[in-house]
């Protein structure tokens, strides 16, 4: 993957193979640091498997027996000075459960990779995922995009479905608006 992109929608594709019902992507380029963090109410991962989360030879899918992802961001991360971190919580005494993941790459450097198509790689999420609530911040030098499904979700009602063209046309322009300094 030759995009930050393209590493958020398999992280998050991640999320929603784990059963999470709500996703949070924040993404902060401002400065001389990109963050990303990823954070969800999924079913988490033991301390094992979040330990074996840097071998390329680990997966929990059934479909291929490699998990190129996780490793490849690290690297990514690190070859800019950044780092990868990976908090989980499996089952606890409290009932709660979920995954973080927390990157930071640093902006400037030569090996750093391009962000990518982040509105597209929003919309192939909701329209994948439409009964999952995203919650999608990124801010960046000069502007600063919100989008909450949830929100979006109590305007439509339950008979709309955010995966409907119009609906997704219209998050497309929203979008896109923030992101050129419009209100969207």
């Amino acid at each position: 993957m030759d995009e930050l992109s393209l590493y958020v929608l398999d992280i998050v594709m991640n999320s929603v193979r784990a059963g999470a019902k709500n996703i949070e992507i924040l993404i902060d380029e401002e400065g001389e640091w990109l963050t990303f963090s990823v954070k969800d109410d999924g079913c988490g991962m033991t301390e094992e498997q979040v330990k074996k989360l840097s071998d390329p030879f680990f997966t929990t899918r059934k479909t291929r027996k490699v998990g190129l992802g996780v490793p490849f961001l690290r690297m990514l991360a690190e070859m800019t000075g950044g780092f990868v971190e990976i908090k989980s919580v499996h089952e606890s005494v409290s009932g709660e459960h979920g995954t973080e993941l927390l990157a930071k790459f640093g902006r400037h450097h030569i090996d750093f990779i391009p962000v990518g198509d982040l509105t597209g790689t929003v919309m192939t999420l909701i329209q994948g995922s439409p009964d999952i609530d995203f919650v999608y911040r990124h801010r960046g030098d000069g502007f600063d995009v919100n989008l909450d499904t949830r929100e979006l979700k109590a305007v439509l009602g339950e008979d709309i479905s955010l995966a409907e063209p119009e609906v997704l046309a219209w998050i497309k322009d929203y979008l896109n608006g923030q992101y050129s300094g419009g209100e969207g």
